[in-house]
């Protein structure tokens, strides 16, 4: 090789991971509940009070957490790191309807 010429190295490439075919779906029962607890929550706000009419946090805290879990499995997104692909789960999303469902129990 002559002097003062410069050597090329071969570029790496990105190395794209195609996502399985079932991480990547739409997932229709937690798209579903997300979509009744935004309308529930928006047509009858007295579903987040107490018996008292005073704002009940904690099941507000639950029907948004189920909601927001649902959206994020219901469109189909998967998070990578497993603490959230655990908390934005299907089975989360069922998890704080259930609760929510007991605190309304409860009043």
């Amino acid at each position: 090789m002559p002097c003062g010429e410069k050597t090329k190295l071969p570029v790496p490439r990105p190395t794209v991971t195609k996502p399985s075919d079932r991480s990547s779906r739409l997932h229709p029962p937690s798209l579903v509940t997300a979509l009744v607890i935004m309308c529930g929550i928006t047509l009858y706000p007295p579903l987040l009070t107490n018996a008292a009419g005073h704002a009940d946090m904690g099941m507000a805290l639950a029907l948004f957490f189920a909601m927001s879990a649902g959206f994020v499995r219901g469109v189909g997104f998967v998070p990578r790191a497993s603490l959230w692909r655990g908390l934005f789960s299907g089975w989360a999303c069922a998890v704080a309807l259930s609760l929510a469902g007991f605190l309304k129990f409860l009043h």
